[in-house]
């Protein structure tokens, strides 16, 4: 079992509960060894190895940061929506997401499939959460073992693989044997579709998205 201990009363407030999370954006860069983050709703510089309110910069480069809390390291994209990290919530046992839209109001968020670092467009109109056969390839899925489908799309139809995913984690929700689809074409992102979104109750209020999980 691990201790902690934080000088200062007001850091042990902010710092020393493990059940507190801590929400991180990636809005900008200064060089190639500073971040500017969002933490928990305040703006912080901080250069590579450095720390703030218990988030620690691992590494920057190419548009996108990791980061870490307590342990728990996550990739963030730069304008990408907040990512929730650390808590009680790190077992993937949370109930609510809340994305914030990004340019062009869309809702573009970090998460991870089968354990790996993705990157999420939400889209409605996809009935399952759907990839790149790179994409796929990068997260471990075998879509050569999935059922070979058709679909069809803006350029055509292309070839397919219908898979179940082991599981889908965005923020503190993680969800398991989550219906997806290989598409042999390049993605820009992961659409996180109905396969996924199904399972909550959403709710927009401007430029926010609320997911409150059913089951």
């Amino acid at each position: 079992m691990k201790f902690f201990r934080c000088g200062l009363a007001v850091m042990t407030a902010l710092l020393c509960q493990t059940g507190l999370a801590q929400t991180v954006a990636l809005t900008g860069s200064l060089g190639s060894n500073k971040a500017l983050l969002m933490i928990n709703g305040t703006p912080r510089t901080l250069a590579v190895g450095a720390s703030a309110d218990g988030v620690r910069l691992v590494s920057l480069s190419g548009g996108q940061a990791v980061v870490e809390v307590g342990g728990q390291k996550q990739t963030l994209a730069l304008g990408g929506s907040p990512v929730s990290l650390g808590g009680r919530g790190g077992s993937g046992g949370g109930t609510r997401i809340v994305l914030t839209a990004g340019a062009g109001g869309h809702f573009v968020t970090q998460g991870q499939i089968n354990g790996r670092s993705a990157r999420f467009l939400v889209d409605t109109g996809a009935t399952s959460v759907s990839m790149a056969v790179s994409d796929a390839e990068r997260l471990g899925v075998k879509y050569q073992d999935g059922q070979p489908i058709y679909l069809n799309t803006a350029n055509g139809v292309v070839q397919g693989y219908l898979v179940s995913l082991h599981s889908v984690r965005v923020g503190d929700v993680e969800l398991y044997n989550v219906q997806g689809v290989v598409a042999a074409r390049e993605m820009p992102y992961i659409l996180l579709g109905n396969s996924f979104l199904n399972r909550f109750q959403m709710k927009r209020e401007n430029d926010q998205l609320t997911l409150d999980k059913r089951f």
